[in-house]
């Protein structure tokens, strides 16, 4: 009898392994980033990418190729268009590149993140970002740096297509001139990025909502075993009920970890993704406002490239790019510290984000046509910046439509197609078709207003998305993602078949 208890105890004492494996699940909290580091960090990161498209645009801008006079007298030309002698054609290529890779890429991040910690993988694009500003630097001509710049693309997809969850879950409720060689740009972006790009690596990573930590994923997968393993464990004859369950346990995840094939792991991701690309699509709300931000996006990008050419054009300025820079980085960063201010004053709804949205875009949008009607420079740029600051309040609104419409787990691919479609169909045709428009009717002051109309529809679709049924998903459970309750359910279970296992080994 002393020998029977004995081994009942025995056996009973491996399989209280599968318990303590799911009161491990739960993710480590981190020991360093706090809300308020976290949102310094992306600043400086963004920044630092907003850096990297100036070193572009000015050059775009300032950059010209050599000319000879007729008396042969030859002067060479500026910046990378001059360096490399391209014609405007490949000037322009140069800007589209970096699109290329950002549209390709932001996606597989989106999707990756299912199974790869998010935090490790921005870790990885800010990487690629960093060897591929090196590479811009060390460019000796046209293809070696459009092919840096869709890497640079590559890289910054990650940070796009996630850094706005890690932002959200963290939040706390309630240029370059051609003042100095271009080179120089690239490498210093790349040393600036490198320490960030390194600690996506070397800290604790942070859990987002609706995603496993790794750790929490092994563990489940642990328990899952454990529980089949034990419940098989009545059918096991007196000598099959000599091995332990901690040995059965680590057989049987060999056993089918060997089993899993490569192939296997590609079907099952391009699966989710075919499924939750559907998800999004049938969205009305996602949907409404991915079309309006393409709209507002269209302008914007165009502005962007052409609003320095146009400015100089038809007010004379002298460095039209500074200038127009200065209004877009003081606007940019007060409009949009606004808009959330905003939306978190009049209470953080979808809905009343799409009223925000129509409100300040259309306001924004006349300011912005209004200004391009006046003669005199000065009463322009007051007017022009009033609007930019308008406009820029939609950054706080229109990602919060993207975050809150959709399951926790459903946020970076939510972020991921809103960047590839506003790029896609917004802000890459938006700079060849103003140049067409121009060539066309020859009148800088015409091709504004006509582009700065835009803004009306973006304002229109906006405001469609009121009416919309809207849900706010961002506390819904997410199916991958390990509840109280399922855990508090599996620990009865295995106790249940644990019991049960004692009982049929004190049997003679």
């Amino acid at each position: 009898m002393a020998q029977k208890e004995a081994k009942t105890s025995e056996e009973v004492k491996p399989s209280a392994e599968p318990a303590m494996v799911i009161a491990s699940t739960a993710a480590p909290a981190p020991s360093w980033f706090t809300p308020k580091r976290l949102l310094a960090i992306f600043c400086v990161i963004n920044l630092l990418n907003y850096v990297d498209r100036g070193a572009i645009a000015s050059n775009g801008v300032n950059g010209s190729l050599g000319t000879c006079t007729e008396s042969g007298v030859c002067t060479s030309g500026t910046g990378i268009q001059g360096d490399f002698n391209l014609s405007n054609f490949e000037d322009g290529v140069l800007s589209s590149a970096f699109m290329v890779g950002l549209l390709l890429a932001s996606p597989i991040f989106a999707s990756l993140a299912k199974s790869v910690s998010p935090f490790r993988l921005i870790g990885v694009g800010l990487s690629v970002w960093t060897f591929a500003t090196i590479g811009c630097g060390f460019s000796f001509n046209f293809w070696s740096i459009t092919l840096c710049r869709m890497l640079v693309g590559v890289g910054e997809a990650s940070f796009i297509s996630l850094a706005a969850p890690f932002i959200d879950d963290n939040a706390p409720a309630p240029q370059v001139g051609s003042h100095s060689n271009w080179r120089y740009a690239f490498w210093g972006e790349a040393i600036l990025m490198l320490p960030f790009a390194i600690l996506g690596f070397v800290m604790k990573p942070l859990q987002l909502k609706g995603f496993f930590h790794p750790e929490s994923t092994k563990a489940l997968t642990a328990v899952e075993t454990a529980v089949s393993e034990v419940q098989g464990s009545d059918n096991l004859n007196g000598k099959d009920g000599s091995f332990s369950i901690k040995e059965d346990l680590r057989d049987s995840t060999i056993q089918k970890s060997s089993k899993l094939k490569v192939g296997t792991k590609i079907m099952n991701q391009i699966s989710r993704f075919m499924k939750d690309m559907k998800v999004l699509l049938v969205d009305k709300v996602y949907v409404v406002n991915v079309l309006g931000y393409i709209a507002y996006n269209f302008v914007i990008g165009a502005y962007s490239y052409w609003g320095p050419k146009a400015g100089y054009n038809i007010y004379h300025m002298n460095d039209a790019d500074l200038i127009f820079g200065g209004i877009t980085i003081v606007c940019g960063i007060l409009g949009t510290l606004a808009g959330g201010f905003v939306l978190d004053y009049i209470s953080s709804t979808i809905s009343n984000a799409f009223k925000l949205l129509s409100a300040v875009t259309l306001l924004g949008g006349a300011c912005c046509f209004g200004a391009f009607c006046f003669k005199n420079m000065y009463a322009f740029l007051a007017l022009f910046a009033v609007g930019e600051l308008l406009v820029f309040a939609t950054q706080g609104p229109v990602n919060y439509i993207c975050l809150h419409c959709v399951k926790p787990s459903m946020r970076p691919l939510s972020m991921a197609i809103s960047t590839v479609s506003i790029h896609l169909f917004g802000d890459v045709p938006s700079a060849p078709l103003v140049g067409v428009l121009q060539d066309s009717i020859n009148n800088w002051r015409v091709t504004a207003l006509i582009l700065t109309s835009i803004f009306i529809p973006a304002a229109g679709i906006w405001f469609i998305g009121i009416f919309l049924h809207s849900v706010d998903r961002f506390n819904e459970e997410s199916e991958n993602q390990i509840t109280t309750t399922e855990r508090s359910n599996t620990t009865p279970l295995l106790k249940g078949k644990k019991t049960e296992t004692t009982e049929s080994a004190s049997e003679p």
